[in-house]
C-alpha cells in the first residue's frame, strides 16, 4: 500500500473514534430532574443545565470550533466561538471584577492543559455587570494558538467563565497534518 493510502486509513479511523465518543459539546452541570418532576411534567424536556448558583439558571452555553478537522499545516489559530444564551423568562445579571469574561484552555486527551488563552491577553481591573435579557445571547468570537498541537490526535477545547466556574463547556476535536 502507498503511504498516502495508509495515512488516509489512519486518519479515517481516528475520525471514526472521535465521532463514536461524543461529537457534541456538553455543559458540565448535569441536567437532572427528579422522578416526581418527571411524573408531573412527562413531556417537558428543557435541556437547560440546572446550575447550583441560582443566578445562572436559564443560561446555556454553545461552542463552535472551526475549521474541522484542524489542519496544522494551514492553521496557526483555532477559531473558538462561544455563545451564552438566556433561555429563561427573566433577565440574568453577571458581575465581573475585570475586563476578562472567558478563559479558553487547549487540553490533550490526558486532560493536561497545553495552552491558556489568557497567556496572550491583558485585562484591566474594570468592574462591570453584564445584563442578558430573556431570549438574548452574548457572542464571544476568539482564537487560540495551535502551536502546542500535534497531528492525528484528539484534543479538547474547554471554555469557561472564571467568575462563574459552573459556566463551562468542552468539545473534542481532531488535528490533521
Amino acid at each position: 500500500m502507498s503511504r498516502s493510502l495508509v495515512f488516509a486509513l489512519v486518519y479515517l479511523a481516528a475520525v471514526a473514534r472521535l465521532l463514536a465518543e461524543d461529537p457534541t459539546p456538553t455543559a458540565s452541570p448535569e441536567k437532572k430532574g427528579g422522578w416526581f418532576t418527571r411524573m408531573l411534567h412527562p413531556f417537558q424536556s428543557s435541556g437547560v443545565p440546572n446550575y447550583k448558583d441560582a443566578r445562572l439558571r436559564g443560561l446555556m452555553l454553545d461552542l463552535k470550533l472551526s475549521p474541522q478537522p484542524v489542519k496544522l499545516s494551514e492553521v496557526r489559530q483555532l477559531e473558538v466561538k462561544v455563545t451564552l444564551t438566556n433561555v429563561s423568562k427573566r433577565a440574568v445579571i453577571l458581575d465581573f471584577p475585570t475586563d476578562q469574561r472567558i478563559e479558553i484552555y487547549l487540553r490533550n486527551s490526558a486532560d493536561e492543559i497545553l495552552t491558556k488563552w489568557t497567556d496572550n491577553h491583558a485585562f484591566e481591573n474594570n468592574r462591570a455587570a453584564v445584563l442578558i435579557n430573556p431570549q438574548e445571547h452574548i457572542f464571544y468570537p476568539e482564537t487560540i494558538a495551535t502551536r502546542d498541537l500535534t497531528p492525528n490526535k484528539v484534543f479538547i477545547v474547554e471554555v469557561f467563565f472564571p467568575q462563574y466556574p459552573e459556566l463551562v463547556i468542552r468539545q473534542k476535536f481532531l488535528t490533521a497534518p
